[in-house]
């Protein structure tokens, strides 16, 4: 039943458990429903208001080729059955948010059926550091003030650790499709410190909270005119 599925979820560690890509693999009617929702919706407002949208497709938690070849060929089939349903010929991509730290060092693998990387920087700083980010606030400020740490990690990007998990994603998966689009989406987003940083390895384009927003893109004209 309803009831016994949603006990069976249940899990000691959700952060770590069953989300994301795992859940379209185990579940693959979610992967279906979305996909579903995004291109009736893109097509209707395309036809209706005449824009021309491109929808995005982000597959989110992916750390192995397996999981994005499954969940990609889910959501390719369930789009074109849409197209041909409503008569139309919309585009789309389809990629992925790279959050996982293995994704990061196959992502020249992950880059044959992702047109896209997103970084999430959040869950990858938890994973690559080993931290919870609902509670590393309880020995962080210790690690400052000891010296350990220069600062939060969740605040402004580790360059040195994360950064470079980063850094290789790009470079590898531009191996594979060179003129990828790879951006960052996250809390760090919104860091000047951090948007300089991914100017520097060649990020398209930052992703922060609406409040954030006016202090990125001074930070990203900034790194832009220091680079020339």
């Amino acid at each position: 039943s309803y009831f016994t599925d949603i006990d069976n979820l249940e899990e000691f560690n959700p952060m770590l458990g069953h989300r994301g890509c795992r859940l379209d693999v185990t579940y693959p009617e979610i992967g279906v429903m979305q996909t579903r929702a995004i291109m009736e919706a893109a097509i209707e407002v395309s036809e209706k208001y005449g824009y021309h949208i491109v929808p995005e497709i982000m597959i989110p938690l992916v750390g192995m080729v397996g999981e994005i070849e499954y969940v990609a060929g889910i959501v390719h089939n369930t789009a074109e059955k849409v197209k041909e349903e409503k008569h139309s010929n919309i585009e789309y991509k389809i990629g992925t948010m790279i959050e996982i730290p293995r994704a990061t060092v196959v992502a020249d693998q992950i880059a044959k059926t992702a047109e896209f990387f997103s970084f999430g920087t959040n869950d990858l700083t938890q994973m690559t550091f080993g931290f919870s980010r609902d509670d590393a606030s309880k020995f962080i400020p210790t690690y400052k003030d000891k010296n350990i740490l220069p600062g939060d990690p969740f605040a402004s990007i580790d360059q040195e650790g994360v950064g470079q998990l980063v850094k290789n994603g790009v470079k590898l998966g531009r191996q594979t499709r060179p003129d990828m689009k790879c951006g960052v989406c996250g809390e760090h987003g919104g860091d000047p410190k951090s948007v300089k940083f991914f100017n520097s390895v060649g990020l398209s384009y930052v992703s922060c909270s609406p409040f954030r927003v006016p202090i990125a893109r001074l930070a990203a004209a900034q790194a832009a005119i220091e680079q020339k």
